[in-house]
């Protein structure tokens, strides 16, 4: 998988190491910042996963300096997990190989139906961390997070620590939560190089805005057909 056996010994579940790990939702985030931005992110509006492969760095630095010192055996395991439409794959490859020389893995899914998605995968993963290695932090980023909700909250009362990174105006749930962290990714140092163009119910300009939708008004149709 890689040239780097740290890297294989990570992602294989044969380092014994606990992990502080971050998922990243990739089709969840994306539709996330397209409400936002109202259409396609330019290269501006990207998100930069070096800048948040340095802040997990960070962050798993931090949690191993408050665990016991038999307990400092933990390392740092980022994860991307998309879908690949039909006849994508050359356009999605360049993405896919920068995110694995910053060095997140990614798990590639292709999406043949609408349930093909990888709610399910990202779940299984966090699960087979947890009950194998074990779980020193987990960092799960999705614009709204309710898919992992019932398993953080379950993760947390062991007293792990999660985190949800996502947008706060989409994930209100995780931002009120008495046991779960909230990190809006726009407040991560250099994830993205401009400000989002952000419009929030609770503090409209006078003039109004629009919103765009999440999804075309043609996926209707195509459900329908499907159904």
């Amino acid at each position: 998988m890689s040239g780097n056996p740290n890297v294989a010994q990570t992602i294989s579940g044969s380092s014994t190491a606990r992990r502080v790990l971050l998922v990243w939702d990739a089709p969840n985030l994306d539709m996330g910042l397209g409400a936002i931005l109202g259409g396609r992110p330019t290269a501006a509006h990207r998100p930069r996963f070096d800048a948040l492969g340095r802040w997990l760095l960070g962050e798993t630095a931090e949690i191993s300096r408050t665990l016991p010192d038999d307990e400092h055996d933990v390392e740092p395991e980022a994860t991307v997990f998309t879908n690949i439409a039909p006849g994508s794959a050359e356009v999605v490859r360049p993405w896919v190989e920068a995110l694995r020389n910053v060095g997140f893995a990614v798990f590639a899914k292709p999406k043949l139906t609408e349930d093909s998605d990888v709610d399910a995968d990202m779940l299984d993963h966090i699960e087979l961390r947890r009950h194998t290695v074990g779980l020193a932090g987990l960092y799960v980023a999705s614009a709204d997070g309710q898919a992992f909700r019932t398993l953080a909250e379950d993760v947390a009362a062991e007293g792990v620590p999660v985190t949800v990174l996502g947008f706060r105006e989409h994930a209100s749930w995780a931002v009120t939560s008495e046991v779960i962290s909230f990190v809006d990714l726009e407040d991560i140092a250099g994830v993205f190089r401009e400000p989002l163009p952000r419009i929030n119910l609770d503090s409209l300009p006078d003039e109004g805005a629009w919103l765009a939708p999440f999804r075309p008004l043609s996926a209707l149709l195509s459900g329908r057909n499907q159904g």
